[in-house]
């Protein structure tokens, strides 16, 4: 689906400078078309290349889409509990990035696998995994070590 907008515009192009039939009415230059063609091309290169990373330690869960958003860092303390589940992502969260819905805040890149971690003031986060049963275990043990005296 992301892909959608540089084809069309490659399209777009191609039939404009090489066929030389302008397209709309008002038709943008050879080079504004070109230009805007490039542009959305590596703009799609930017956002395809963009990872969700989540890193556990013993003090904190740090999750971002490394490249292109900053770390959020919640303390391991303020963490009540987390389980993996299965989710929709369009239906549940509105689709993938980074969504807020009543559900809560969401960090999805792909699949329908996530943790939801719930915090000790009540809200809720889900952060997609694919390897979700690992996350939750590890966050489930950070906690349980965090505790011990």
């Amino acid at each position: 689906m992301l892909a959608i907008p540089p084809l069309g515009v490659s399209l777009i192009a191609f039939v404009q400078v090489v066929l030389h039939h302008p397209f709309g009415l008002h038709p943008m230059s050879n080079g504004g078309v070109i230009g805007l063609a490039v542009f959305l091309w590596l703009v799609y290169i930017r956002l395809a290349t963009v990872r969700l990373v989540t890193e556990v330690t013993d003090r904190t869960l740090s999750v971002s889409f490394r490249g292109l958003w900053r770390k959020r860092r919640i303390p391991i303390g303020a963490i009540a509990s987390a389980r993996a589940l299965t989710y929709d992502a369009a239906r549940d969260y509105g689709g993938y990035g980074i969504r807020s819905s009543a559900r809560g805040r969401a960090y999805i890149v792909s699949g329908n696998r996530g943790v939801r971690i719930q915090l000790a003031d009540g809200s809720e986060l889900l952060v997609g995994s694919a390897k979700s049963e690992a996350l939750a275990e590890a966050i489930t043990r950070a906690r349980s070590e965090s505790k011990a005296p």
